[in-house]
Formats: C-alpha cells, structure tokens, sequence
C-alpha cells in the first residue's frame, strides 16, 4: 500500500470533495496517510473461514479485500478485460455511502486496491455519522438496544424515518430515546403537518362542500406565501446534492410551517362569517391545498406513505420535479375527502413509557453484580506464543516535557526520559490529560515501536493507556516510583 500512497494523498488533495464529511477526510489524511501508511498483509491465519490463499493452505484472505471488490465484481468486472456492458456503464459509482466506523477501509484500502487495477475510483463516499442512544452507544450488554421493529409499532414507519432521518445530522452522532421519539411525534408530524392537512381538508367541507376552487381573490400575503414556497424546492435539490438530508427534511416542513402561518394570517373562520368574502375564503383554502401538494411531493422521498395519504384525501396527482416550479396546478374544482384521516395521532409519554418498560423489563440483579461493577469484557484477540511477546520491550518512562500538536484535536507530544535517553512520543489523549498535568508523570511504554509520524510529527514509542466502555483514558502508571529506564516484565 506504502507504494500508492503519495498517489492516494494526490487524489484527495485534488478532489476535495471524494471523502465526505470533511472531518473523516481530516482523519485519514492525518491518522493514516500523512504519518506514513503502512502495508497491509492480505492474508490471515488467526481464523480458517474466508477464501484460501492457494499456495498455502494456512493463510485465508484478509476479509476487506474480497469484500471490497464485490463493489465491482458484481456489476460483472473481470480482470482479464471482458467485463460486462453492466460494468461498463455503471463504473465508478457516484456514491458509496457508508458507516463512518468502516471509512478507512472504504477511503485507503479500497482506492488502492483500484488503483493497481488502473480502475477509476468512486466519485465519492460519504461516512453517515451514528445514531446513538441518550446514554451512549447502543449495547446489548447495556440493555439499551431500541429495536426498529418495535419503533414501527408504537410510532408507523414513516414516522421512524422521519426521525431517524432528522436526528441524524451531516457530521455529528445523532440521538435517539423514547422521549425524544414522541416529542417529536407530537410536535412536528401531528402538530405541524397532521393538524394542517385536516383543517384544511375540515375547513374545505365545512364551508364549501369540500369543493377546492381558485377564485382568484388575491392579497399580497398570498404573493409571499407563493414565493416562499416555490423557493423551496432548490433548496431541497441543494441540501440533498450536498448530501445533508436532514436539512433537506426541515426545509421541506418550513412550507408545512409556512401554511400553517397564512392560516393565522388569514383567519379562513372570520372571512366565513361575510357573505361577500366567500370567494376570498376559496382562494384562501384553494392556496393552502395547493401549498400541501407541493410539499407533500418533496416529502415523498423521505415518507413515501405519508405523501400517498395526503394526496389520495386531497384527490390531487403525484407530481414530477420540475412542476414544482409552478404554483397552481392543483385542479380548480377538486373535491376533498368528506372524513380525512389523522395522519399522525399524538401520544402521551408516559403511556408510551410504561410500554415500554413491560417490552424490556429491567435485569434481574446478578448476585456478584456489586462485586463485578468495575469489571469490563472486550473481544479476545488470537493467541500468540511466549517468542512473540518477547520481541516487545516495555520500560517506565518519565514525562519531562509536554505540548499540544498544532493542528490535531487529539494529539500530545511528550519528551520522555527512558534511561540515559529522551524519546520523543505522540499520543492520542488530549481529550483526556493536559501537557502541563504530563510533565513529570511516570508512564509505561512500548519502547521497540517502529517510529511514525502522526499528523506530521515524529513518534518513537506508545505510551500506555486503560480505556474503559465510555471511552475514558487512563495512564498505566508504575505503583511504586521506579527509575526511568526500568524494564517492566
């Protein structure tokens, strides 16, 4: 891999927008390329499933590169030269849209790969951030699982989009509890869009017969609710081109809000009670369905089933992009549904939550529980023999100066003092310790490390850490004071 790497670096640099967000781009380029890229080993023999190398049967293939080739092996690549016309057509992808956990593989390992091959590599590719729940990231250990198909249940599955959509942003982790889910509910889906759709559709029966005509009795505040909404389509385009889908999601309810507004402005009850401001009223509901279909079509993408709902009670037609442009088309004359249906009925929370605690009861206690609270289990690595434990070299180093890497968010560089010498080490815990709390700390270290750079700086060493299941850090100290230099066996 170290071959292509100046390459690779080269790409990025001259294709701003290949990894997105720009933060995961930040954290390849300065985690992985630009402290020097090491080769990767593209078989293992710590497991026996996977494919076997054939000129030694205990080496299977490293997972990610069968895996990533997939991407182009199934739309029928061959590496003889006889790929398919499928192949042709659709290579390389506009997208890979991926979790940001599996970014460095889909950003380094998978563009090299291609690169050997003298392929094009994907446009672009975007690491999606988390959604986690309120009190951290979901673990079955934790019992804090929330199953999809139990938030279909209690909410529908448009609602579960919408939200996971919306509480999902461009670069950060989202959040997602049982509160924050009827909240929303409540507020945004039956408040804002729900209750606009039925008194329209009540007010069009009640004072016309559910008959929607275009009167065509204007007032400015109809010219700035038209404006405001043929203005939005783009901006959705726009967001969704960028790949911000939760913003593309609130631009879309900002008409949904908009109409709610000219409602207020209007009063459509107090124009009911003037026998020569009827066609005034018409236009009035005629403006507001119209409103609703438009945003009801951009809708469609992210609740396609809400947007059927909507359109079939308001006997109006799915629409194409480009007619959003074209304020009006809604057939003047149409008639309404007589009994509109509640899109979305509002729950109360601790209904919802006393529901859920008989789905998931809390665990019966664990007899040695008080004694195990600080105990934490990780995923057991191969075993390896006494001989390659023996090629590491640990020795207690002290601390004698410290300073923050200029450019990184997570970078210390220490001067430790390891007998008569002073390494200099980079270590990831910024987050965790200050320079000035480092100097003259006794630390363990890994002492035959090859040296690296990371973010640009030379390291000669590892320091040692605890991390704990909230990702919190701990220094590896000696108990006793023991001399920089000591060995630690």
């Amino acid at each position: 891999m170290s071959k292509y790497a100046d390459k690779l670096i080269d790409y990025i640099n001259t294709h701003p927008d290949f990894i997105q967000p720009e933060s995961r781009k930040n954290e390849m380029m300065n985690n992985f390329l630009l402290p020097g890229l090491q080769d990767l080993c593209v078989s293992r023999t710590s497991f026996k499933w996977g494919i076997p190398v054939d000129f030694d049967p205990k080496h299977v293939v490293y997972v990610w590169l069968d895996a990533l080739t997939n991407y182009i092996t199934g739309i029928g690549y061959d590496c003889d030269g006889e790929s398919t016309e499928q192949f042709n057509k659709l290579w390389p992808a506009d997208l890979h849209l991926i979790g940001k956990d599996i970014i460095r593989f889909h950003t380094i390992y998978w563009p090299i790969f291609l690169m050997s091959l003298d392929l094009p590599l994907p446009k672009q590719v975007f690491g999606h951030p988390w959604l986690l729940q309120g009190d951290g990231k979901m673990s079955k250990s934790k019992g804090n699982v929330i199953y999809a198909d139990e938030l279909v249940d209690f909410f529908g599955v448009d609602a579960v989009r919408y939200f996971v959509l919306h509480e999902m942003p461009f670069e950060n982790d989202g959040v997602i509890t049982w509160e924050l889910m009827v909240e929303r509910l409540n507020s945004e889906l039956a408040n804002t869009l729900g209750n606009l759709v039925n008194r329209t559709i009540s007010m069009s029966n009640k004072y016309f017969g559910g008959v929607v005509e275009n009167k065509g009795v204007t007032e400015p505040v109809d010219d700035d609710l038209k404006n405001f909404i043929l203005s939005v389509p783009a901006k959705v385009n726009e967001k969704m081109d960028k790949l911000r889908v939760a913003d593309a999601m609130t631009e879309v309810f900002t008409i949904f809000k908009r109409c709610n507004k000219y409602i207020d402005e209007t009063m459509p009850w107090a124009l009911a009670k003037e026998e020569e401001k009827k066609d005034r009223l018409a236009t009035v509901l005629y403006n507001l369905v119209e409103g609703i279909c438009i945003g009801a079509t951009l809708l469609k993408s992210f609740m396609p089933e809400t947007t059927e709902r909507i359109l079939a009670q308001l006997n109006a037609q799915d629409r194409e992009l480009e007619d959003l442009k074209t304020f009006g088309l809604y057939p003047s004359g149409s008639k309404v549904t007589e009994k509109p249906e509640i899109l979305f009925a509002r729950l109360d929370l601790k209904e919802v939550m006393a529901k859920v605690a008989e789905l998931h009861p809390p665990k019966a206690e664990e007899p040695a529980k008080e004694e195990n609270e600080d105990v934490i289990d990780i995923e057991a690595k191969p075993e390896i023999t006494f001989e390659d434990f023996g090629k590491l070299q640990f020795q207690v180093g002290k601390i004698i100066k410290c300073e923050e890497v200029k450019k990184s968010k997570k970078l210390l560089c220490s001067q430790v003092q390891i007998g008569s010498q002073v390494r200099q080490i980079v270590s990831g815990i910024k987050a965790h310790y200050s320079a000035e709390e480092m100097v003259g700390k006794r630390v363990m270290v890994v002492t035959n490390l090859k040296p690296a750079k990371l973010a640009g700086v030379l390291s000669e060493g590892m320091i040692l850490c605890a991390e704990d299941a909230d990702g919190n850090l701990s220094l590896m100290v000696p108990e006793k004071e023991m001399p920089a230099g000591a060995e630690i066996c």
